[in-house]
């Protein structure tokens, strides 16, 4: 019996810098059943001439404005024919056994939906490995981490396990669960634009009733172009979207048993917030009206998913700790 096909989704933006090592991490992969869709998204460097010359698409789309990260991934999903879909950040960079050994992990289990592998962010030769993830996980007050983020690698992430969710940089997902999650002819949320949209991913998976899987097995290296922890680094545009996509996650995904628990942590942390915002980034204050905008979409969605919610909230609430 053949593998099954896996479509690779590479959305570029100006992506120049990273690409030749990301493509040529493709091109060494041993997993050969493949195909490769690239969506640029009206990049003004040499993104789509790096494409043709280290890795040819199967699929090239080209956007005529930045259409951000949903937006585009959605277009290569709709483009693809694979059993699974790996949408693949342009600035990660996977080892040769990377796809082989997320397929393995999902082929043996039928009822997990999503895999995620060690990331590593790159050292100089003869340093200690740092993480970048070993899985994506939310607290109590409804943040969400990625576990080992910035420890040294000494093993302690060397068991395979189930995991609450994948980060987006570089997982792999079930075409059956990406069906069932898809609301409006969108897999991710294109409200997202950009920033928590593998949050929402993770999350609504798991209302549906669909399990994580992480294998330490599969190892990539990722430098993470932004962390919720360096503000500081990221544009005035993405921080906006971080606030935003906040209130979509809770406003779409949280359940009433979970706010009657978490209540306290989450209001807490949204003080906390909102006091940051405007003593320091008053920008940033401009998400609350973009989630006004969008308020009769969130009804919808969030109407249409607890209408199909397959899963106790006990069992969502345990992951929250």
């Amino acid at each position: 019996m053949s593998d099954p096909f896996v479509s690779i989704g590479l959305v570029t933006w100006n992506s120049a810098a990273h690409l030749p090592e990301c493509l040529d991490a493709i091109a060494r992969q041993r997993y050969v059943n493949r195909e490769l869709i690239v969506v640029d998204n009206a990049s003004a460097d040499r993104s789509l001439d790096l494409v043709n010359q280290y890795f040819p698409a199967e699929t090239m789309i080209r956007n005529a404005d930045n259409t951000g990260f949903c937006y585009a991934h959605n277009q290569a999903i709709r483009a693809s024919k694979g059993t699974y879909y790996l949408p693949l950040n342009p600035d990660v960079t996977m080892q040769p056994d990377y796809v082989s050994a997320l397929v393995s992990a999902l082929e043996a289990r039928p009822d997990y939906g999503s895999a995620s592998g060690k990331l590593l962010q790159p050292v100089e030769t003869n340093q200690t490995p740092r993480l970048d993830t070993t899985g994506l996980f939310i607290d109590r007050r409804r943040h969400q981490y990625l576990r080992g983020h910035g420890e040294a690698d000494t093993g302690q992430f060397d068991r395979a396990e189930e995991v609450f969710g994948v980060d987006g940089a570089a997982p792999l997902y079930r075409r059956a669960m990406l069906e069932d999650l898809r609301i409006d002819s969108q897999y991710f949320d294109e409200s997202f634009f950009i920033h928590k949209e593998d949050v929402d991913l993770a999350w609504r998976a798991r209302l549906l009733g669909w399990r994580c899987w992480y294998t330490p097995e599969a190892v990539a290296f990722h430098p993470r172009g932004f962390h919720p922890s360096q503000r500081g680094q990221m544009s005035s545009a993405v921080r906006i979207h971080a606030v935003k996509n906040r209130y979509l996650l809770l406003l779409k995904n949280e359940s009433r048993q979970g706010w009657r628990r978490d209540c306290p942590y989450i209001l807490w942390y949204d003080l906390k917030i909102l006091g940051y915002l405007c003593l320091f980034e008053r920008s940033s204050l401009a998400a609350f009206s973009m989630v006004h905008r969008v308020w009769p979409r969130i009804q919808s969605w969030r109407h249409e998913i607890w209408n199909r919610v397959r899963v106790d909230s006990d069992e969502i609430l345990g992951w929250f700790n």
